[in-house]
């Protein structure tokens, strides 16, 4: 019998073991920022051009690697962090060279540069598909250089994989923040295509916050500290009423390290109970400090995941930790028990001096005398037409006048079946705060919601004009200014060619957008709702390209027809509801929001049971 059993070549072997550390070029930008960490850099530069996918280079100023160590980093399984298999329970760095550089050389070129401190000439390694091309002397300043070229070079399936470069761009965006909020200390640069998106100077974590994600944020972030026998917990959250309708700015880390715990989020959704919106997510940043053997980081091949062996615990003291902080500002409601708010007193009582109490008495008082107290007519009586209480026979004629009055206005109310799925007859509608109608149907009551319903029109109407023409556009008499992260800056000129197609008329001033000109059919009071929600979609919202300008016109719609409510004419709301019968799809919005209901006759009647 032949034996089917061999070993793999390492090229193909460094291939597979890819597959699993680097998935993307964010993997690359995360591995080797993470070496540079780990080598006490105190400036970082990260320079990606078209995504990464031509080219990630990192430069640090940290310790640099001899000739050896240069060459040996390369190689499978070789690390400088473990030494036995308890090492793996006991991690305290994150890579310093090795185990990833073997999984990146091997599906790219690869050129290293790098200097020991104390040495006067350094050297200089490439390498393409595991293979060792050249390694030579090269003399730089301290420090190292990684060049990664041409990712996924000889495998073409997996570079095909890769998305576009928009979301490629997003991933290496999440990654750099997560690392530099781990390590406010270091400086970072980054830069995109020669653009430079971020040059971060060394600070505290609240100045790295606002660095990353823009001035803003200064006054959303509540600080939290609480240190315990088991854990201790620092960081930052976000104010309730800056919570948010997609998860953004959501960070957990561990002994300076990043990850992800669904049961952990829960605690912090919980202390946020009943201060924030169904469905909305406040941002935070919190750090945890554990001993490195309470934990457990390998359990995912990226350590994005994270066995604790007190989670339980770590639960409570997180959820507590944050409602104390709520509270302790001011922001959650606090009650004492042990207070009697009769004794409270008002600001401008407090200064006044006591007095005491006067009973006051008036000797002329008789409850037997007779009284005029029931002389003046209740105001029911009087509206009904009784003016006094001996009424005559002109108050019996205005009492009848009423009734008919109120007679007529309730037949008003009966509305004829209205002229949408069940019957083509017209009706008139109820308009409730101006934001819902009532229209009687056949089978009961039809209930639209209006501002979905304008959402509706105005979404199938501009597609319509966007197939075959740019959206007109209004100039502003006062240009328009919006402060943007850098990375939303980039995310807005990424897809520049489908805004101006919609209408939007732009310069920059720095990270400040200035509007010249807005679609026509925005209203000046509309326009930051309208850019929170495109930067929401771009930044936060993997989108394919052929999707855009769907997802951008439904942003638009959304806040154009979130106008302010007022109560709309019947010739207007006619328009309105006649409208929405018309589109092929009047039950839902563009992004499947309920439109409209119908409560049965028979539904009514069991409110009334």
């Amino acid at each position: 019998m032949s034996e089917v059993i061999r070993l793999l070549p390492d090229n193909i072997a460094n291939q597979i073991a890819a597959g699993e550390v680097i998935q993307r070029p964010a993997s690359v930008v995360k591995e080797l920022i993470e070496n540079a960490v780990d080598a006490k850099a105190t400036k970082i530069e990260l320079h990606i051009k078209d995504a990464g996918k031509t080219s990630i280079q990192i430069i640090d100023n940290g310790n640099g690697m001899s000739d050896t160590d240069a060459r040996m980093c390369f190689e499978r399984h070789a690390t400088s962090k473990l030494s036995t298999a308890d090492d793996l329970f006991n991690l305290k760095t994150k890579g310093f060279r090795g185990e990833a550089l073997a999984s990146i050389a091997a599906i790219a070129h690869v050129e290293l540069e790098t200097i020991e401190s104390e040495a006067s000439i350094g050297t200089k390694i490439n390498i393409a598909g595991s293979k060792l091309e050249t390694q030579e002397p090269a003399a730089r300043r301290a420090g190292t250089s990684i060049s990664v070229k041409n990712l996924f070079f000889n495998v073409p399936a997996r570079r095909n994989f890769l998305k576009s470069d928009q979301v490629e761009t997003k991933h290496i965006v999440e990654e750099f923040n997560r690392i530099a909020l781990t390590h406010p200390e270091v400086g970072f640069k980054f830069s995109h295509n020669g653009n430079v998106l971020h040059d971060l100077n060394s600070s505290g974590l609240r100045k790295r916050i606002v660095d990353l994600f823009g001035m803003n944020f200064n006054d959303k972030l509540v600080p939290i500290e609480e240190e315990t026998d088991l854990v201790k917990i620092t960081g930052f959250i976000g104010k309730p009423e800056f919570a948010r309708k997609t998860r953004g700015e959501q960070y957990f880390f561990v002994n300076n390290r990043y990850f992800k715990d669904n049961y952990l989020n829960h605690a912090v959704l919980k202390a946020y109970e009943n201060l924030i919106q169904p469905k909305t997510y406040p941002a935070y940043f919190i750090y945890f400090e554990v001993p490195s053997s309470s934990i457990d980081v390998n359990i995912h091949p990226t350590k994005t995941e994270i066995k604790f062996e007190e989670d339980r615990n770590i639960y409570s003291i997180l959820r507590s930790t944050i409602k104390l902080a709520l509270g302790k500002y001011n922001i959650a409601p606090s009650l004492d028990f042990e207070r009697e708010p009769q004794f409270d007193l008002t600001q401008d009582k407090q200064k006044q001096p006591i007095q005491a109490p006067e009973i006051k008495v008036d000797p002329s008082y008789n409850p037997f005398a007779s009284s005029n107290r029931a002389s003046t007519p209740s105001s029911g009586k009087s509206s009904s037409g009784f003016k006094s209480l001996k009424p005559n026979k002109e108050d019996w004629e205005n009492f009848y006048e009423v009734a008919e009055e109120k007679s007529s206005a309730s037949e008003e109310i009966e509305y004829e079946e209205h002229q949408g799925e069940e019957e083509n007859k017209s009706s008139k509608k109820i308009q409730v705060h101006g934001k819902y109608v009532i229209v009687q149907v056949k089978s009961g009551l039809m209930l639209i919601h209006l501002n979905r319903a304008k959402e509706r029109i105005l979404y199938d109407q501009l597609m319509e004009q966007f197939m075959l023409s740019p959206i007109s556009s209004q100039q502003l008499m006062f240009p328009f200014e919006y402060e943007m992260q850098s990375t939303q800056k980039l995310e807005w000129e990424n897809n520049s060619t489908s805004l101006k197609r919609l209408g939007y008329e732009w310069e920059w001033k720095g990270k400040t957008i200035v509007l010249s000109g807005i679609p026509s059919f925005l209203e000046v009071e509309q326009v930051t709702t309208s850019l929170d929600s495109i930067v929401e979609k771009v930044t936060h919202e993997e989108i394919d390209k052929g999707e855009l300008a769907h997802e951008l016109i439904q942003s638009l719609a959304s806040a154009a027809s979130k106008s302010n409510p007022h109560k709309l004419s019947e010739e207007e709301l006619n328009h309105v509801i006649n409208e929405l019968f018309q589109r092929s799809d009047h039950q839902y919005t563009a992004n499947g929001k309920r439109i409209l209901n119908t409560i049965s006759i028979e539904e009514l009647n069991n409110y009334f049971v």
